[in-house]
């Protein structure tokens, strides 16, 4: 085992594991991309209004961020191979609740529930790759995880718009149906488990619960500001998260074994290369929300010509990627 663990997985075990990360990952990119096309119509359907069909997007993402350094912190503890089974069964089942939904509440609680299971296939996949690969082919696995990762989100708006030509926006859920009973088959037959540990580390549950307000208010602050929400409201929940969010650094200082190493925001590059992410995607996420609703209420665009207007932007996107890490 330990040998394995160290030269990676065997050719033929190795291709059936890649393929396990290749089909989860898809599966949790393309499902925050592949919403914000079918956004006005799912609104229409549902007899919601725009500001409220919103959190069909912002759901699925909130669930992500608040969960995903608990769930690699688990995955430390208990397996990656676990939590990422884990996570596509709950991916799967809530898939199958979003296409089932016939309410903006039922979708929204469906969509929180995918998040978490985004979650755990997002936090643990880079560490898997690293036991399926062998130390010299390493490079070669994160490239093909940063591949993936670029195609499904320049894919997800057109990969949208097909389905909607032909289908009901339910479908845009259905299709992780089968997909997620392939990764969960090919998981429980190629995925390595973890090396064997002389100590697990222990969960602290506070810094779980503080690090889910402090992420979670954050964007949802952001949201409500460009939803136009009163300012009283946004300054509450800016204040509260500013209050939580010390009190997490602080006992972050002051673990052994932190959920979040604060240590390495003192190293500059990495603290401006955090920042400009985060800014990033803030930018992009407000953005990509209120396009569709903007190219199919003001301009009359359809489904299918929105989704092939939004593609561009996550194919500059994957094309300037290998670059800029170069």
């Amino acid at each position: 085992m330990d040998k394995i663990q160290a030269d990676g997985l065997p050719l033929p075990q190795r291709y059936g594991a890649i393929l396990t990360i290749i089909i989860g990952i898809s599966m949790a990119v393309l499902d925050g991309a592949i919403a914000n096309v079918a956004l006005p119509t799912i609104a229409t359907d549902l007899q919601a209004s725009a500001a409220r069909s919103i959190w069909v997007v912002n759901a699925y993402q909130i669930a992500i961020v608040v969960s995903l350094l608990s769930l690699s912190f688990l995955g430390d503890m208990f397996g990656y191979r676990r939590i990422y089974k884990y996570g596509l069964v709950i991916f799967l089942f809530s898939s199958l609740f979003c296409a089932l939904s016939d309410s903006l509440e039922m979708l929204t609680l469906a969509r929180v529930a995918q998040g978490f299971g985004g979650a755990a296939l997002m936090s643990v996949n880079t560490a898997l790759i690293r036991l399926i690969y062998p130390q010299r082919h390493l490079g070669r696995g994160m490239g093909i995880n940063s591949f993936i990762v670029a195609v499904s989100s320049a894919a997800g708006p057109t990969i949208a718009a097909a389905i909607l030509s032909i289908a009901s926006w339910k479908w845009l859920f259905l299709i992780n149906v089968p997909l997620g009973i392939i990764a969960l088959l090919l998981a429980m037959r190629f995925l390595p488990p973890n090396s064997a540990r002389s100590a697990k580390p222990r969960f602290d549950l506070p810094s779980a619960v503080m690090n889910a307000l402090t992420f979670g208010l954050l964007i949802t602050a952001l949201s409500g500001f460009a939803q136009g929400q009163p300012l009283t409201l946004i300054g509450a929940e800016l204040a509260v998260m500013l209050v939580v969010g010390f009190f997490f650094i602080r006992r972050q200082l002051s673990l052994p074994v932190p959920l979040l190493p604060i240590d390495l925001l003192r190293i500059p590059l990495f603290s401006l290369s955090i920042c400009t992410s985060i800014c990033s995607f803030c930018a992009q996420m407000l953005a990509m929300v209120s396009l569709p609703f903007y190219l199919q209420t003001v301009l009359g665009r359809s489904e299918v010509e929105t989704g092939l207007l939004l593609t561009p932007w996550p194919l500059a996107t994957m094309v300037m990627a290998p670059l800029a890490a170069t």
